[in-house]
């Protein structure tokens, strides 16, 4: 392809609206363009981008045995309906209405779709093991869109649905696919980890999300470096290294003053004690219902934790005046005890038997002192409902957790019964009684590994591709201005390497030598064949992007040389 030949802009500034590295590179470098929040054209180096991506996912599917399929975007209401989820996902489902006045949804996932699909197809034990698979676009009505494609309300997904006969059978596909994901992330040239998750609004009772791992990750992964536990902290346990002393002897509470005192930090300076001796009480809507949580003032309530423990489909802070209502207190005294017929208290389980804690006093500018648990105040239920942090005690081995960052760009579920019993998809067994089809789901963000590849590979001067995912892996930069020598040495070159088989870039713009070679490390291409002075003795300069070597060549190696760089790049991404 010539420059001359496509769609290309290149950017000097970063877009005032680019939060992170990714959008800000794949907009300077003309991969896409926004057209509304969250909404983007993809260009035509961005979109060979998506399709190196797609290509290598179809490969892996089809060898694992799935078979693929194209589900329709809209789908009617009536089949979230008997799923549940037309009212439990919430707002970022998109719901539109035809002229006939009926209620469909654009699809952000396609459980229900593809158990339709199964239900009224696969009748027998002899069509089972089943596994579908789409790359589709799907869509997500995200409250505050943000870093490009990253958190997008359009994007393109790889979705896959497996159909068993029994739990073993499940079991073994999800086996298969969360291989198959990884040697996806591998060949796309990817560092990342596969950890434990929370199924979230998709449902069943495991997942694992695959994460590429980067500085800029807006996900926070516990990891174990004395053992092969990782979970996102959503879903990470473990023990507190430092817990709350208790076997001293209890002090009697007594309620002091602190004006003006609000946050833990205020208290903890004020009264001259460690954040983790005071014990914060948030109460929560669950449902409607009327939640307090408390926990170490050191620690955040993890909500999903919270959520899943509850059962509730909704969860949210309490208001000002329902805290009035409830403790008596303005935000920011609120104190577990005097609660009971009130709200359900919860306690976390750092903080079981801990005495002579200070919390907040119930009334206005004032806090608790020694307040001990089970004395004064007496959970209803006693759990982990905290975030993990950075030193927490593995809960397989006890070796302290590190916190990494990650993007996550892939997703496995087992997902059980949850779909096939809610739309009755059932198949005749060898006796001929029906049984449930036992299902797992996979996903993987297409567009999402674009993002999360340039979040992995950068440097100061633009992106640096992986091999595998690079629109071109090859670019060629005549540079001397009116120089026939250069210009025909890199026609040649040109040819020669596209009729070898390999995809090849070709500068051919009447620009200045450091304009290009600025614009070719911004677009990030892995090898770079320069076309200069020396041309004339049948010389080409070959660069790998990210090196500082430059290799002079003789023009009749050049096709083995590349081909020799490409091999080499190959392996060591992929390994």
């Amino acid at each position: 392809m010539r420059w001359s030949q496509t769609l290309l802009e290149t950017l000097k500034e970063n877009p005032a609206e680019a939060e992170v590295v990714s959008h800000q590179l794949m907009v300077r470098a003309g991969l896409i363009r926004k057209v509304a929040a969250g909404i983007y054209d993809y260009l035509p180096l961005g979109w060979r981008v998506l399709q190196k991506i797609e290509r290598i996912i179809r490969e892996e599917m089809n060898a694992a045995g799935a078979v693929e399929v194209m589900l329709p975007i809209l789908s009617p209401a009536e089949l979230w309906q008997e799923s549940g989820r037309w009212d439990l996902y919430g707002a970022e489902l998109f719901r539109v209405r035809d002229r006939h006045e009926r209620d469909f949804a654009l699809g952000p996932t396609h459980e229900e779709v593809i158990t339709d699909l199964v239900r009224r197809t696969v009748r027998s034990y002899r069509q089972l093991p089943l596994t579908l698979y789409q790359i589709q676009t799907k869509f997500r009505d995200e409250i505050r869109p943000r870093f490009g494609v990253m958190r997008a309300r359009e994007f393109l997904m790889k979705d896959a649905y497996s159909f068993d006969r029994d739990e073993a059978g499940a079991e073994a596909a999800y086996q298969r696919m969360f291989a198959a994901y990884q040697r996806i992330f591998r060949r796309c040239g990817l560092r990342f980890k596969a950890v434990e998750a929370d199924p979230g609004a998709i449902g069943g009772s495991f997942s694992s999300e695959f994460m590429v791992l980067a500085a800029t990750g807006e996900e926070a992964i516990a990891t174990c470096p004395g053992c092969r536990y990782a979970a996102n902290t959503e879903k990470a346990g473990g023990r507190l290294p430092d817990p709350v002393l208790t076997g001293a002897v209890p002090e009697d509470l007594r309620l002091v003053a602190t004006p003006g005192k609000h946050t833990v930090e205020e208290v903890s300076a004020f009264l001259g004690v460690s954040p983790r001796q005071l014990a914060k009480t948030l109460l929560y809507l669950a449902d409607g219902k009327l939640i307090a949580v408390v926990i170490r003032g050191d620690r955040e309530v993890n909500e999903v934790k919270l959520r899943n423990a509850l059962g509730a489909a909704r969860l949210e802070l309490a208001g000002p005046e329902r805290i009035q209502a409830a403790t008596g207190a303005p935000v920011g005294f609120s104190g577990p005890f005097g609660l009971r017929g009130v709200a359900e208290v919860l306690l976390d389980d750092s903080l079981q038997g801990a005495v002579n804690l200070v919390t907040g006093g119930n009334r206005a500018e004032q806090h608790a002192l020694g307040v001990a648990v089970g004395r004064d105040f007496t959970p209803d239920r006693v759990l982990d409902v905290r975030l993990a942090q950075a030193g927490d005690l593995c809960p397989a081995c006890g070796t302290p957790l590190e916190i990494e960052r990650g993007i996550e760009v892939g997703h496995v579920f087992k997902l059980g019964l949850k779909y096939s019993r809610a739309l009755k998809a059932v198949f005749l067994d060898e006796t001929g009684r029906e049984q449930l089809c036992v299902m797992g789901c996979y996903g993987i963000g297409v567009s999402r590994i674009a993002a999360a590849a340039i979040e992995q590979n950068h440097d100061a001067h633009g992106i640096l591709w992986p091999l595998a995912l690079a629109p071109y892996p090859v670019c060629l930069l005549p540079i001397v201005p009116n120089d026939p020598a250069a210009d025909r040495l890199a026609e040649e070159v040109y040819a020669e390497l596209q009729a070898a088989g390999l995809e090849v870039f070709l500068d051919d713009r009447a620009e200045r030598a450091g304009v290009k070679f600025k614009d070719a490390d911004l677009l990030g291409i892995p090898l770079r064949l320069t076309f200069g002075k020396r041309a004339s003795e049948n010389l080409v300069e070959i660069k790998v992007r990210g090196r500082e070597a430059v290799e002079l060549t003789p023009r009749e190696r050049v096709v083995g040389r590349v081909q020799e760089l490409m091999r080499e790049l190959l392996a060591e991404q992929s390994a």
